[in-house]
């Protein structure tokens, strides 16, 4: 019995003496064998570090700054038309029915194509009535030539001469007022069958058809029979008010988009200037060249026109997502590397409704914070506070 509690003690004892080792161990490791603390840096107002690995990273999105044109006005409204000048709607200039097959949607014509044919009355008419004249106009030649041999024989007296002379003058008169009948309706002069072909006076695409086979047409039809166009070249018109048309100018450049092809821009040029102001809308009519050489783009769209200062008046332009405003004043931050951003105060020059023109605060080449500056301001205050308890 007294063996085995002198080794219960002895067991004991040796537990008690490892347990002393390591806490003597421990209490004599010293700062050096420890990790260092991660260094703190500087609480300063204005400025935000976030780590790498900080999970508020994922909602900042920067932005190299760069100059571009510098803007005017709001984008303006505006609609695709066709360019007048290069468009001609198309009406008979003769009664009758449509024989064969016009042609149709779509085709490319040239100036003189024909675009269909008629069998006329009102040609038929104008055939015969030149027939007539020119009829009436040999007969005439014939009896004044006749009339002058029985003059130069003393067989018919001066008057008889002259009357013959008259009548020839009036089927001339005739003959030519026919004749030219027959030229304004482009009809050749041997031709005899009633019919009259509609022909293109200008050259583009049958943009719109208002006839189809066996339609009886008249001159005095509302819709034109077909509208003829070259829609490689396009109108864009816009109402601009009267308090902006001085930023107007003749052959300035526009920049319009439209919803079907968004991200998109098409050059466009100021072509005329409204000579007359609405007093209604207070505003006035502008058209401008748009080109369309790929066809995408249709009349009757509507289109976003931005209306710049042009390539040698440059400004620096932000998206308002990247401002915020404290008080009076309006703040964006920069990016000085990847954890450090520092706010800094701006002044806008032409605030528009998704970007601003900045006049003062910014320059080129700067890394702005285009989204997550007010979570950037949050954490800005909170770091000024706890620096400053």
């Amino acid at each position: 019995m007294d063996m085995m509690n002198q080794m219960y003690l002895h067991r004991k004892i040796a537990v008690l003496m490892v347990l002393l080792g390591w806490l003597l161990l421990v209490g004599c490791s010293g700062p050096a064998d420890q990790a260092p603390p991660a260094p703190q840096r500087p609480k300063v107002a204005g400025q935000v570090y976030l780590p790498s690995d900080s999970p508020k990273k994922a909602y900042i999105k920067t932005a190299r700054l760069s100059l571009s044109e510098h803007p005017l006005l709001e984008p303006l409204v505006g609609k695709i038309s066709y360019n007048e000048s290069l468009t001609s709607r198309i009406s008979s200039s003769v009664a009758g029915r449509v024989i064969g097959t016009p042609v149709a949607l779509g085709t490319t014509v040239q100036a003189g194509s024909v675009l269909l044919e008629l069998n006329s009355p009102d040609v038929a008419d104008a055939e015969a009535d030149f027939a007539k004249a020119q009829a009436d106009l040999m007969l005439a030649t014939h009896a004044f030539n006749r009339q002058q041999e029985l003059y130069a024989g003393k067989a018919v007296s001066r008057k008889e001469l002259e009357q013959s002379q008259d009548e020839l003058s009036r089927a001339s008169s005739e003959a030519r007022r026919a004749q030219e009948r027959l030229k304004n309706l482009h009809i050749n002069e041997q031709q005899t069958d009633g019919h009259f072909a509609l022909r293109s006076p200008v050259p583009g695409i049958v943009v719109e058809k208002n006839v189809n086979p066996g339609t009886e047409v008249r001159p005095d039809l509302e819709k034109p029979l077909f509208v003829i166009s070259d829609i490689k070249k396009l109108t864009v018109l816009m109402e601009v008010f009267e308090v902006n048309l001085s930023k107007i100018k003749l052959g300035q450049k526009l920049s319009v988009s439209v919803p079907a092809y968004p991200g998109e821009r098409f050059p466009a040029t100021v072509q005329y200037i409204g000579q007359v102001l609405d007093e209604d809308t207070r505003s006035i009519q502008v058209r401008c060249d748009l080109p369309n050489p790929d066809g995408r783009l249709l009349p009757g769209m509507y289109t976003n026109i931005e209306v710049g200062s042009g390539p040698d008046d440059l400004a620096v332009v932000i998206p308002l997502t990247a401002v915020f405003t404290e008080g009076d004043t309006d703040y964006v931050f920069i990016a000085l590397d990847a954890e450090h951003y520092q706010q800094r105060a701006i002044k806008m020059g032409l605030r528009l409704k998704d970007k601003a023109v900045i006049s003062q605060g910014l320059q080129p080449d700067e890394l702005l914070v285009t989204e997550g500056a007010l979570m950037l301001s949050a954490e800005e205050e909170l770091e000024t506070d706890s620096a400053n308890p």
